[in-house]
């Protein structure tokens, strides 16, 4: 065994050994023998797996990138959700958490090996410079992308506020190129979209759960009832709240969405091991929709903090759900901060429905089953609305002018 793999042996075992004592000595417990000889035991094995990886693996393996390998596993073997975060997947995170990041403004995606610009964000430097959906990035500070992949496409957009960044796009047919000098800004990530489906019904869109949803959908309901008000001079009839491909988010968020429609009675609980994992959120006075009737429509794609926001308002029977059963992730994850801007997403709490159901790995099942049609709704957030096309949509819509929502087999 190498001295550099016997120096990392140690390390291990001082580490394990020393949390473990750490974590005795709370409960005022003296070490277990036969514990730190298993720690021992599982230390030394771990060093001359890796030892064997170095010396007999078909390419050489850096020590770094074999220990962050068996970091990763040991986390995700924990379960599906739980995750090792270097420091640009921790800082994806965050963006996602919060809804801001600091760039252009591009919602892009990749085609035929290409990065391709799906849509400029309202009111960011992308859209106010001219730059256009369908365009395809072949640059950035004229360094070619192509072999850089999406991701690393996107880092290198995001910067300090302030700073310049170029972008070289390719532009139609024609293959026109477009040079972009872009001073980067503080970018809002919109996760709400909203219509007035006709004088009377409303139809919002929540693409995720972050920091800023609930007052994004706040803001999108009072525009709502506005537009509602001119046009027919009285409240909105009913409200579709859509929460189809919803792959979910920050908890608190899905509590303050679920209360925004709710007058009283518990939102979400939840159960782990840690009193900080344990806890119960509950709804506080006042309906934003003055009880309208509504339907949420959900899918397959529909998870987490979405199924968490669809059976709140079950339960309360304040909604009708409609639409194909949810996907059934019933756990929570904490993101804790480590050193160097790593962290870990550890699955910490179960959570419960008001009516104390957990839906994990079974998901919720609508009241009323109405299976979906193809490309509804769409994945970019401000795909058209096509009430006779999108089948649930279209059925959402008739059961509100029907006023049928009473019905709803949660009752």
């Amino acid at each position: 065994m190498s001295f550099k793999t016997r120096a990392i042996l140690v390390l291990v075992i001082g580490t394990v050994m020393g949390l473990g004592l750490s974590v005795g000595s709370q409960y005022l417990r003296k070490p277990d023998t036969a514990a730190a000889n298993l720690t021992w035991e599982q230390a030394r094995l771990f060093a001359e797996v890796m030892d064997r990886v170095k010396r007999d693996y078909v390419e050489q393996v850096d020590d770094r990138e074999l220990l962050e390998s068996a970091i990763r596993g040991m986390v995700a073997d924990l379960d599906a959700h739980s995750q090792f975060l270097d420091a640009a997947e921790y800082e994806d995170i965050r963006i996602s958490t919060t809804g801001s990041y600091s760039g252009v403004g591009l919602e892009v995606s990749t085609e035929d090996g290409e990065i391709l610009i799906v849509t400029p964000i309202d009111d960011t430097p992308a859209q106010r410079a001219g730059i256009l959906p369908g365009d395809v990035i072949t640059a950035i500070d004229g360094t070619s992308v192509a072999a850089e992949g999406l991701q690393k496409t996107i880092g290198r957009m995001r910067g300090r506020p302030g700073s310049l960044v170029t972008i070289t796009l390719l532009r139609g047919e024609e293959k026109e190129v477009h040079v972009f000098s872009l001073r980067r800004e503080s970018i809002q990530v919109a996760s709400v979209r909203h219509e007035l489906l006709d004088p009377a019904y409303g139809y919002v869109r929540v693409s995720q759960f972050n920091d800023t949803t609930a007052d994004e959908l706040s803001r999108a309901i009072d525009d709502l009832l506005q537009q509602a008000q001119k046009a027919q001079g009285n409240m909105l009839s009913g409200l579709v709240l859509d929460l189809r491909n919803n792959p979910g988010g920050v908890l608190d968020a899905a509590v303050d969405v679920s209360d925004l429609f709710l007058d009283s009675g518990i939102i979400v609980t939840a159960d782990g091991r840690t009193p900080e994992s344990r806890f119960t959120r509950k709804a506080h006075r006042g309906d934003i929709l003055d009880g309208a009737p509504m339907v949420v429509l959900v899918n397959s794609g529909s998870a987490s903090a979405s199924e968490i926001v669809a059976g709140a308002l079950r339960d309360h029977h304040r909604a009708l759900i409609l639409g194909t059963s949810t996907f059934g992730k019933g756990l929570v994850q904490t993101v804790m901060p480590l050193s160097r801007g790593r962290a870990i997403k550890l699955t910490t709490s179960r959570y419960y429905t008001p009516s104390g159901e957990s839906i994990n790995e079974t998901g919720i099942t609508p009241d009323v089953i109405v299976e979906g049609s193809l490309g509804h709704p769409g994945l970019r957030l401000n795909a058209g609305v096509d009430s006779e096309a999108d089948t649930q949509l279209n059925e959402a819509v008739l059961r509100l002018r029907n006023q049928r929502i009473l019905q709803s087999s949660a009752e």
